[in-house]
């Protein structure tokens, strides 16, 4: 008799039968369904900044003409200047060697890959979003390093006679990359391991 229990012959469901609902209840289904909200952010940050960086230095630098015209003033704090930075930030680990300016190509190439890692797998938004600023940032001035042989910085911020250094898009992305990487290490990791 097929199809029945050996122990009273009433006939027992086949497993074709039984609702798939049934048989996966009580244990979730572990999917992959690509990339978390948090990566979404952090990639795009990256995107939009690399975009804005080097649309902003093509411009500066071939459509306004800014070696021709500078220093042209933009505001009571702001001038563009050209400036042609060899080092990182700050204009600092200034590099006149190729084997220097090919070391920090490599580095900057390095990094964001290893950041681009950690974005993928970070569920936190805030911090893959600083990290996408990081990684924009630090891919723009590598563009930079590799066609021209520097980083072309043009924002010269000052008061008076004070200027603070003379950066780039790029540049402000790293620093609030920086910023939102630190807020989320002392204050939001805090939270999320109470919760």
């Amino acid at each position: 008799m097929t199809g029945a229990s050996p122990q009273n012959g009433s006939p027992r469901p086949r497993a074709a039968n039984r609702p798939r609902a049934a048989k996966a209840a009580g244990k979730p289904r572990a999917r992959h369904t690509g990339l978390s909200t948090a990566a979404i952010l952090g990639f795009s940050a990256a995107l939009i900044t690399l975009v804005l960086d080097q649309a902003s230095k093509l411009y500066t630098l071939f459509v306004y003409d800014l070696p021709v015209k500078e220093p042209a003033e933009i505001g009571p704090f702001i001038n563009l200047i050209v400036v042609w930075n060899r080092g990182i930030s700050y204009g600092l680990f200034q590099q006149n060697s190729e084997l220097g300016r090919w070391a920090l190509v490599a580095i900057s190439i390095l990094a964001s890959i290893c950041l681009g890692i950690w974005i993928r797998r970070t569920t936190a938004k805030l911090l893959a979003t600083s990290l996408g600023l990081i990684v924009g940032g630090a891919i723009g001035n590598a563009i930079d390093r590799m066609a021209y042989g520097a980083v072309f910085d043009f924002i010269q911020f000052h008061v008076g006679s004070w200027s603070w250094y003379v950066f780039n898009v790029a540049d402000a992305a790293i620093v609030a990359g920086v910023a939102g990487l630190l807020y989320d290490s002392f204050v939001l990791e805090g939270r999320r391991a109470k919760s």
